[in-house]
């Protein structure tokens, strides 16, 4: 059985700290699969919730320190009771704040996996790696190699999204080539996919190839609702894809996943 299929079997909780921007659009990406999310921020509650979840998002878009340490408590929680925890470091190198922030998290909370552009993870692991805001600037470094020493510098898998996705944990490599170039004129679709790889990895019988499996799943979604809103523009495709998401079968993928395996 597929990881999609699983995820709509079994319903899966996933806890999202995550920004205020993405908060609704996350939510209803999250139930399009299959999966049920949750937004718990308090202090007070996070780390019950992060108890009971099936998987724990981590996202730092929208940062202060209330926010940081709602991450790393309920992280501490998650490791304690073993629940994956997916980080996605938002705008990691834009400044020294959001950079120190992102390694504090890393410093405290065991991650299972690491998602990013390749700024985000170059600046993470302490690489040298342009960005503008939180969107990846024009570096020209190997992203293969960089995936492969975020993973193995982490002990996580890590996923570093552009034009191709690599997966990796260090010693096994994926590449996803699915996607489509409207995915970076909405906002929030990478927090999204944050998300969505923390319902397969949670419903996921092997972790590496479900985040992979999520990869690939997220990109088919965004090429059928890319063709189906051709002429109507990002606020037509936000909608589309949410239906798409939650449409895409086995036989679908089959047919349009595009995932390499190095060697």
């Amino acid at each position: 059985m597929r990881t999609i299929e699983r995820i709509r079997t079994l319903n899966p909780l996933i806890q999202n700290i995550t920004n205020v921007v993405v908060t609704n659009f996350t939510a209803n990406g999250l139930l399009a699969i299959g999966a049920s999310p949750v937004m718990a921020y308090a202090h007070e509650e996070v780390a019950d919730m992060a108890k009971i979840a099936s998987a724990l998002v981590l996202n730092m878009g929208t940062l202060d320190e209330t926010v940081i340490e709602s991450m790393i408590i309920a992280g501490k929680s998650a490791n304690e009771n073993n629940v994956p925890v997916v980080f996605d470091p938002v705008g990691a190198g834009a400044t020294p704040y959001r950079t120190e922030s992102a390694r504090r998290i890393l410093r405290e909370v065991k991650v299972n996996v690491l998602r990013g552009n390749a700024a985000e993870v170059a600046n993470v692991i302490g690489e040298e790696w342009a960005i503008k805001g939180v969107d990846a600037g024009n570096g020209t470094g190997d992203v293969v190699s960089l995936a492969q020493k975020a993973a193995r510098q982490l002990g996580c898998i890590t996923v570093l999204t552009g034009k191709d996705d690599v997966i990796t944990n260090g010693d096994t490599t994926y590449v996803v080539g699915n996607g489509h170039p409207i995915l970076t004129k909405v906002t929030g679709t990478g927090c999204l996919l944050s998300s969505v790889i923390g319902a397969f990895y949670a419903a996921g019988e092997q972790p590496l190839y479900a985040v992979t499996e999520a990869v690939a799943y997220y990109g088919v979604a965004a090429e059928l609702a890319a063709a189906k809103t051709v002429e109507k523009g990002p606020g037509s495709f936000q909608i589309e894809f949410l239906n798409q998401l939650a449409v895409v079968s086995d036989e679908i993928l089959n047919d349009r996943e595009k995932i390499q395996l190095l060697v």
